[in-house]
């Protein structure tokens, strides 16, 4: 008929049917994505540094619950690169044949050969090469899905969801449903109803395997694992409702950098805690406190101060602030004394009436409340130093004083109805009890004013 030929039919093999539309990012994109997420940056900065857009990074992130999706381990160099594809595509276009591609790349003639034969623009059968289309048909190829071990062992996965999320039950055996909680994909709010479950962690369910299955190898699953199909969609495993079964009901993984990475913006390396003198450290010289704020109802708050070698105690009396003293309004002003401003005067009122040689340094952790600590230092001539974030246990003096007052002013209780006479008070009963760690003594003097 004189029809032209078909570039399928020249070429001498059928036309490769459409794999379908390209994914957003190669694999290096989503490993540069979750190399900047495990530094701590937010999913919209990750997007940037992996060169997509911030809707495809958020979407990466809760796709992979917070945890990567890929391996980041760098190329071992065995596998061509998309670098390297790109100089093949380039010099084929420039007519270089096989052999003398292979030697620019530093490659075997052979491998250059199967580049241009597997990954070629094949959907309508020629042999063009382009170097993102090879590089997609290469990480297809790649692909090695494995299914999850929770998926294929039906018992294994019964053994797990009942002991996250099973019923509790009464001495008698009869459950109990506890409050009716809907799932809404997020992490549930505070001061809400949490769904009733058995709630062993994953940890646990690893290791009671090995005591209740000893001789079944099967009935085996890292705790690790477990996460992974509870936070990572389309494991096929765990449903992610689940998720709230978990003690924290974290429905997205955090990496520990971007918690560590919360910081305040007035909180600089010269006023963090490891710059604080080593005498503090070891307690030998009086003049080292630790500070912090026990909050009630209605943001209520009280100051509390410790000193670090005599666990002498001093508390800060915060009184709402003039013409507050209505009913709170939605996303309205502070109603309680507790601002930078109020906070560092009454720092400033209680030290100030100390000896100078008790006014050495003030350990606090990141809170708003501190934001004036420069101001606070020229005033008192006191150091000022920070916690790291989310660490209490640097300021454990402060904490334990802080259960201890709790007695006095429970949670959820109203601490602004109290007067400084009761603050008085109160440091008094806690100064005058024998400590443990004091042999039995009590809290030396440090001053007749709280």
């Amino acid at each position: 008929m004189g029809a032209k030929r078909r570039a399928a039919d020249r070429a001498g093999r059928p036309a490769m049917r459409s794999p379908g539309r390209p994914s957003v990012g190669r694999l290096e994109h989503r490993q540069r994505f979750w190399a900047a997420i495990a530094r701590g940056v937010s999913s919209e900065e990750a997007a940037a540094a992996a060169s997509v857009s911030a809707a495809v990074g958020v979407r990466w992130f809760r796709e992979g619950g917070g945890m990567p999706t890929v391996t980041l381990a760098a190329p071992s160099g065995r596998y061509l690169s998309f670098t390297e594809r790109e100089e093949i595509a380039m010099l084929r276009a420039g007519g270089s044949r096989v052999r003398e591609i292979a030697v620019q790349l530093g490659r075997s003639p052979s491998t250059i050969s199967r580049e241009l034969r597997r990954n070629a623009a094949t959907r309508s059968g020629g042999f063009e090469y382009r170097a993102t289309t090879a590089q997609w048909h290469a990480d297809r190829r790649a692909r090695r899905p494995k299914p999850a071990k929770l998926a294929v062992n039906a018992e294994l996965r019964r053994y797990v969801q009942d002991r996250l999320s099973g019923t509790v039950q009464r001495p008698g055996g009869i459950a109990v449903d506890g409050p009716e909680v809907r799932w809404i994909g997020r992490r549930q709010g505070r001061r809400t109803d949490r769904r009733w479950a058995r709630a062993w962690s994953p940890e646990q369910i690893s290791n009671r395997l090995r005591l209740d299955f000893p001789d079944d190898v099967s009935m085996r699953v890292s705790h690790e694992a477990i996460y992974q199909s509870l936070y990572v969609q389309g494991r096929g495993a765990l449903r992610r409702e689940l998720t709230a079964c978990l003690r924290t009901g974290r429905a997205l993984r955090i990496p520990r950098a971007r918690v560590r990475a919360r910081g305040k913006g007035f909180v600089t390396d010269e006023v963090m805690i490891s710059q604080r003198p080593a005498e503090a450290q070891d307690r030998a010289v009086p003049g080292h406190w630790e500070g912090d704020l026990i909050l009630g109802l209605g943001s209520s708050a009280i100051g509390t101060l410790v000193e670090r070698s005599s666990r002498f105690t001093m508390l800060l009396h915060l009184p709402p602030m003039d013409g507050r003293d209505g009913p709170r309004v939605k996303n309205g002003p502070a109603m309680t004394g507790h601002g930078a401003a109020a906070v560092r005067d009454a720092i400033a009122d209680a030290i100030t009436a100390l000896p100078d040689q008790l006014r050495r340094s003030l350990t606090w952790d990141q809170g708003a409340e501190m934001a004036q600590h420069a101001r606070l230092r020229i005033d008192t001539g006191l150091q000022i130093y920070f916690c790291d974030p989310q660490s209490p246990w640097q300021r454990g003096t402060n904490e334990n004083t802080n259960g201890l007052l709790r007695q006095y002013y429970p949670k959820g209780t109203d601490l602004a109805r109290h007067s400084l006479d009761d603050l008085v008070a109160v440091a008094a009963a806690l100064n005058t009890r024998p400590r443990k760690t004091l042999g039995w003594h009590t809290p030396p003097k440090c001053s007749t004013s709280t």
